[in-house]
């Protein structure tokens, strides 16, 4: 399933199920079928994304000569681009991200 993520300032992003919800989740939003962020919230958001991507990045380094995680997609890797959406989005007095799914995607 698709969750789409729409900003009035910055354009939309679509994302698989799985990946909103790990960034929805670290955000303190509910998976439902739609939600909200505002501009007020944007700033605590951003910092529990990078916060969680930096412990993410430091729980899953390699060992020295490891590549064995090469190939993985890190949390902060994910998180970017929708950071990148929320900063341009908190630039405008009156932003916000609207997001909608087919159905409430939670566990």
């Amino acid at each position: 399933m698709l969750v789409k993520f729409d900003s009035n300032v910055a354009g939309e992003m679509l994302m698989f199920a799985d990946v909103a919800r790990r960034l929805l989740t670290v955000a303190g939003k509910e998976c439902t079928a739609r939600g909200v962020i505002t501009r007020e919230q944007i700033p605590e958001i951003v910092a529990r994304l990078r916060q969680a991507a930096n412990a993410d990045r430091a729980a899953h380094a390699p060992a020295d000569g490891d590549d064995d995680n090469s190939n993985v997609v890190s949390l902060g890797q994910r998180a970017q681009p929708f950071i990148e959406l929320l900063e341009l989005t908190a630039r405008e007095s009156e932003g916000f991200v609207l997001w909608e799914a087919a159905k409430d995607f939670g566990d």
